[in-house]
């Protein structure tokens, strides 16, 4: 029995591009099974249990990585979260894992506007059989030395561009070649090359920076994992603008996510920071006080709070104001009256709103620590053996005070 669980343990893999966890027992059976925690692009069935049998035909099927289409089923068997199916390809068929059913299928295709009314759904065959995923499984098995020897014929073509992935169709007649290129490719002796070196259909599909960051998936800074590859489906623009309304500083390194592109979760806070600046005062130049001018420093656009410095360009002394106060100030100003000084109230002298104990502390504060005990210890040592030499002493008297006697009863007795 533990050589059985050995094999068990050891021969079971988890597909992460496909989701699935693929397991060959000691008999020789081959194992396939759903494994939704490794998934990209999963969505959450919120509507579980809830029946629709207007469109409950409808199945959301996932294949490599990102790439999931809707079907419908045809085969008249019952097919649930999880199945393996064989469907309908543009040539021969192919196979995948059911990801959705029931009516949270209509979200999807809402959101992909997708009228299920006319859209020509394809068809699922039936469930996949053992023999379909033997070959599915030799057919991935293939991939990644396709994918090697395809950037080497690249290569030799001198082809200015870049093969990603490789996906092949379940029945291995089929492979789709993501590349990435600035511009147009001429790949027409390329895909001669790769039909002569891999006996199959070749098919050309070019993706973008942030697609392949989403097909390969990651972690990112924040440590969760790559928004293009847990949820995101459509990829809008970025711009530096983005960041300069929220007052972010531009460090293409900070900025840049995996993909070396800006990161998509620039634009999530863009419309709040921009409604928020819209409640603030426009500052063209410094406001006129009674002790001088003072001139905007920074902005705190969440809090409506701007933070003003008599020496310009110091950022040394801040003195924060509301923005109603500083919409008073103009008011005065454009009548020609001078505000009240504000160094009455006292400098921000708060230089940060929260600390972090990995920022702003010292690597090195446990070692300091350790020092100070071991001086410590030292100095505890070292009045023990100035104090400890009379314990020691009266310690030794009392012992033999002890002895003596007894060593004369002893004596005596012999």
């Amino acid at each position: 029995m533990e050589d059985i669980v050995i094999k068990e343990k050891g021969s079971k893999q988890y597909d992460c591009s496909r989701g699935c966890d693929v397991e060959r027992t000691p008999i020789g059976e081959l194992k396939v099974r759903y494994n939704p925690r490794c998934c990209k692009l999963s969505t959450y069935n919120w509507m579980e249990g809830i029946s629709q049998k207007r469109y409950s035909d409808l199945f959301e099927v996932r294949f490599k990585n990102t790439r999931k289409i809707f079907f419908r089923n045809t085969s008249g068997q019952i097919i649930k979260k999880g199945d393996l199916v064989v469907v309908e390809a543009q040539n021969g068929h192919d196979l995948g894992i059911v990801t959705l059913e029931g009516p949270v299928v209509l979200e999807q295709l809402d959101r992909h506007h997708i009228d299920p009314d006319t859209y020509e759904f394809r068809r699922i065959y039936r469930k996949a059989k053992i023999l379909d995923i033997e070959r599915w499984q030799e057919a991935i098995s293939r991939e990644h030395k396709t994918m090697i020897r395809a950037r080497q014929l690249a290569a030799r073509l001198g082809l200015d561009m870049k093969i990603g992935d490789v996906e092949f169709q379940g029945d291995g007649t089929k492979a789709i070649f993501y590349y990435i290129a600035d511009a147009r490719v001429d790949f027409r002796q390329l895909i001669k090359d790769f039909a002569e070196e891999f006996h199959i259909r070749v098919e050309m599909k070019q993706i973008g920076a942030r697609q392949e960051a989403g097909l390969i998936g990651g972690l990112g800074v924040c440590g969760r994992a790559l928004c293009c590859s847990n949820y995101m489906s459509d990829f809008q623009s970025i711009t530096t603008q983005a960041a300069r309304c929220q007052d972010l500083s531009l460090n293409p390194q900070k900025l840049a996510g995996q993909c070396s592109k800006l990161k998509c979760c620039i634009n999530y806070e863009v419309s709040t920071y921009v409604d928020a600046q819209r409640q603030l005062p426009e500052v063209r130049g410094p406001i006129e006080l009674e002790d001088g001018p003072a001139w905007l420093m920074k902005t705190d656009i969440l809090r409506g709070i701007l933070y003003f410095s008599y020496e310009q360009g110091s950022l040394s002394n801040l003195y924060p104001l509301p923005a109603e106060r500083v919409r008073e100030i103009l008011a005065e100003n454009r009548k020609g009256i001078k505000s009240a000084s504000l160094q009455n109230s006292g400098p921000d002298v708060k230089q940060t709103e929260f600390i972090s104990a990995v920022g702003d502390d010292s690597i090195t504060r446990f070692d300091e620590q350790k020092k100070r005990r071991n001086n410590n210890r030292k100095k505890n040592n070292g009045r023990k053996k100035e104090g400890g030499g009379g314990n020691r002493g009266g310690n030794g008297k009392k012992k033999a005070e002890k002895a003596g006697p007894a060593n004369g009863d002893n004596g005596a007795q012999k």
